[in-house]
């Protein structure tokens, strides 16, 4: 019985939001990404683990690790127009 198990990181776009950045100073979009690893069986997803959340600058590619709350508070601003 042959049987293939796999792991592949995947990162998903969950919003962008624009405002100053940490590193390179200039006032850029900033994308919100939710970066987990995923267990495949058979090239298809089976279960994600390892989640976790980062903001981008779009303009330097300088990230910075957020929590959950942080990630979805953000996006919760951003849509209010804050």
């Amino acid at each position: 019985m042959l049987l293939l198990l796999g792991v592949r990181g995947v990162a998903t776009l969950l919003g962008v939001v624009r405002f100053r950045c940490s590193y390179c100073g200039q006032d850029a979009r900033q994308e919100v990404l939710e970066v987990g690893n995923r267990l495949t069986l058979f090239f298809i997803p089976v279960l994600t683990f390892s989640r976790r959340y980062v903001n981008r600058c779009t303009s330097c590619g300088g990230e910075t690790r957020l929590t959950e709350r942080q990630a979805r508070r953000g996006l919760e601003s951003a849509a209010r127009g804050r």
